[in-house]
């Protein structure tokens, strides 16, 4: 946890990302504005699984703009994170990265990428290819690495600072943002890449996965494939995708000019200590995460709350049980929506994406709805925005909050930035 008392104010210049949705944010952003959705019916090969829909991108990645010495270390997840660190720095820097060595000492900037489970598509390909051929790729103990992103963003840049790997399932992404946040209030850093990313293709892997039965159950209608918060609801779609804040001392990024586009906050982190899969049903972790971020904040409400939403059955009922443990009858005043009905669930990537856009309701000062919100789970009454996009006029804060398999709970705020 940062320090209560740190005055050093941590802002957002830069983000990126790439998802099904879009090869960029303002991609992403206009499908969502436009309800659009991310997720397809798939066919898989082994049909025992019961999942059909998917998040899988569309499209060719444009790679164009790294090495091949960069690209042949890097594998799909990775290569995500590297587009969407390109963008989040040409957007922080106006289009000239070179600028960031004019301000930034390589040693005061670093990388926080985390990933849930990162080269693993590669380790079950070539554990095929050796057990039938008795050999395969000789780089597959580099490919399957989870911190092989962290390290290519690095490299590539020349980022020679503070450098993690958080793997946190579903919550990955908030935990690298916040670790980032706390790095440069303690003086570690002055500009740290920070994020997720998940690409999880592979058959066995998707098995692995749908025999919890964790993954979406419907098999014809999009429409109940992802469906927060309502009655129908019965699964995550599993979706692949990256996203990147940059984050930047405040003094400096003022005094470079920056474009600064919110300042964070707040940041909490505590566990359930429950369970693998289950939330615990108490909500302590999600509350006392949640409400740590407040008080760094000094906020009793927010303007709006980005959901972690997965469209589940047991996180959906606990998440709202928690916003009402939160913020009492004023829960019932706040709209809260899951972008997940958009997008599926990116994992790694779910909480550094969310915070992309709750950083564009400030921005826009609209809040997206929840889509296929038709059928309201009595238990889950709060203000959801079914369905219809809202505009609210001069949102301040934006509370976003993530929790992960393994009982991870992460919540950031995200404010306007007030110089």
């Amino acid at each position: 946890m940062a320090n209560e008392t740190s005055k050093q104010r941590v802002v957002v210049t830069g983000y990126g990302a790439v998802t099904s949705l879009g090869k960029n944010v303002n991609e992403i952003w206009n499908a969502i504005m436009d309800y659009k959705v991310g997720y397809s019916k798939y066919e898989l090969s082994d049909k025992s699984i019961t999942a059909k829909f998917f998040g899988k991108i569309p499209f060719e990645l444009d790679i164009s703009s790294f090495s091949r010495r960069i690209l042949k270390n890097t594998p799909r997840f990775g290569r995500l994170g590297l587009i969407a660190a390109n963008e989040a720095l040409q957007m922080a820097f106006k289009n000239d990265i070179s600028e960031i060595h004019k301000y930034y000492s390589p040693f005061s900037c670093g990388v926080i990428f985390g990933t849930g489970w990162g080269g693993d598509d590669v380790l079950s390909e070539n554990s095929v290819f050796y057990n039938k051929d008795g050999y395969a790729s000789t780089l597959t103990n580099i490919l399957s690495m989870h911190s092989i992103c962290t390290a290519m963003i690095a490299t590539n840049w020349k980022l020679r600072g503070y450098q993690n790997t958080p793997v946190s399932a579903c919550a990955t992404g908030g935990v690298a943002i916040g670790d980032a946040v706390e790095m440069i209030r303690s003086g570690r850093a002055e500009m740290i890449l920070a994020g997720g990313g998940e690409s999880l293709n592979n058959v066995f892997n998707i098995w692995s996965i749908d025999i919890l039965n964790a993954l979406c159950k419907e098999q014809n209608n999009i429409e109940i494939a992802c469906c927060p918060f309502d009655k129908n609801r019965n699964g995550f779609v599993l979706s692949e995708g990256a996203a990147i804040l940059c984050l930047e001392k405040y003094e400096t990024a003022l005094a470079r000019g920056a474009t600064i586009l919110a300042e964070v906050t707040g940041y909490g982190n505590y566990s359930d200590s429950y369970d693998v899969t289950s939330p615990a049903p108490d909500c302590l972790g999600k509350y006392n995460a949640a409400k740590y971020a407040l008080k760094q904040s000094n906020l009793e409400l927010v303007d709006y709350i980005n959901a972690h939403g997965t469209s589940t059955q047991l996180n959906d009922s606990n998440e709202t049980k928690m916003f009402k443990m939160l913020f009492g009858d004023g829960a019932y005043s706040i709209p809260i929506s899951s972008t997940k009905s958009y997008t599926g669930h990116l994992i790694a990537a779910a909480g550094a994406l969310e915070s992309i856009l709750s950083i564009k309701s400030i921005e826009t000062n609209i809040i997206p709805a929840t889509i296929h919100l038709n059928n309201p789970d009595p238990d889950c009454d709060l203000d959801y925005v079914p369905n219809k996009h809202r505009y609210k006029e001069n949102i301040q804060s934006v509370l976003n909050v993530n929790y992960g398999f393994g009982g991870s709970n992460t919540a950031l705020i995200f404010k306007r930035c007030m110089q």
